[in-house]
């Protein structure tokens, strides 16, 4: 079942994952004879790099794209365009890998561990079926799914033999986490893993992933809404606003010197427990706009309090200013922006 790329091949220094420009623009039906003439800009143009062992938080409001992206680096939607390195190889292109060999090594789970689930098999039988599916002897692929089962906190000869609907949602989610391990991935995606638990099992699941990463050698891309959860479990941090990457660096950095406005608004909305520092004022303004027609130039002007004519007619790229990149013209010298250098 081990393959070429089970080593690290290209060292450290290699990202596992390379995404380059990716799009993916869903068309909505409504004109002649139902032909699609707008579409919904889900991502556009993305471009990031998931290095070998770090866990890469992606964090933003509801519909700005995170989950489309998950399923980009999944293969499960096919985008519009651009390009996938996996350690050093091409996905779906000549001389690379196959979609199926991706998905031998990026594995996801979801957020909803009900659903993700098939309620006709055992938890066993379930674990079980990718690693026969890809030749593993029907003994040792049950073998290791035991094995899988107590690793993730669930004793195997309770839970083998049970089925879905007689588990828990925290103990569901484990089997998911514990079947994304089942083919041996180097990668594994979360998305919103852990948002539907409540915060003594999210507590209890989080240290579990902190622990399975470091016995198995894994990297991880943790996709929340939480951002507590984002900072306690993230190398670096990646936030998106409407479809693009808005900032991008070190946990530490983005979370102790947040830069883009965007950014900060998000960590300014953080519950607090302390009374002191209640929030007076919403630290943003408004709603999204839609991603059918965003605005035009910097995609968060329209509720940016530093915006400026500037900001209308250029679209900002990821400058970096050290310890982050962040895509705004405040940070671009000679920009035009009053408050650029």
């Amino acid at each position: 079942m081990d393959s070429v790329l089970s080593v690290d091949r290209g060292g450290p220094a290699q990202p596992l994952l390379l995404a380059k420009n990716l799009r993916k623009h869903f068309p909505i039906p409504g004109g002649l004879l139902g032909r699609a003439t707008r579409v919904v800009r889900a991502v556009d143009d993305l471009t990031l790099s998931v290095a070998k062992g770090e866990t890469l938080g992606v964090v933003g409001e509801s519909g700005c794209g995170k989950s489309t992206v998950a399923r980009l680096l999944m293969r499960l939607i096919k985008p519009d365009r651009g390009t996938m390195i996996l350690d050093g190889d091409p996905v779906d292109e000549p001389h690379g890998i196959t979609v199926n060999e991706l998905r031998r090594h990026v594995q996801m789970v979801f957020q909803d561990s009900y659903a993700s689930l098939n309620p006709r098999l055992t938890i066993v039988e379930t674990l079980a079926f990718a690693p026969k599916a890809h030749g593993l002897p029907h003994a040792e692929a049950r073998g290791r799914s035991r094995d899988l089962l107590a690793k993730v906190g669930l004793e195997p000869d309770t839970f083998a033999d049970r089925y879905p609907h007689e588990l828990s949602g925290g103990q569901r989610q484990r089997v998911n986490i514990a079947r994304a391990l089942a083919l041996r991935p180097r990668l594994v995606i979360l998305d919103e893993a852990v948002s539907a638990l409540d915060k003594s099992v999210e507590a209890q699941v989080l240290n579990m992933l902190v622990d399975l990463k470091d016995e198995f050698g894994l990297t991880y891309v943790f996709i929340s809404h939480d951002l507590n959860v984002v900072q306690y479990l993230s190398d670096r941090v990646l936030v998106m606003y409407l479809g693009k990457i808005v900032e991008i660096g070190d946990v530490e950095a983005i979370y102790g010197k947040p830069q883009h406005p965007y950014t900060r608004a998000l960590l300014s909305a953080r519950p607090t427990m302390d009374p002191r520092r209640r929030t007076q004022e919403a630290p943003i303004q408004g709603d999204p706009p839609n991603p059918i027609d965003p605005p035009s130039g910097c995609r968060f002007r329209t509720r940016c309090p530093f915006a400026e004519s500037v900001c209308a007619g250029t679209e900002p790229v990821l400058a970096d200013t050290g310890k982050q990149s962040v895509a705004c013209l405040m940070y671009v010298p000679g920009s035009g922006h009053s408050k650029a250098a």
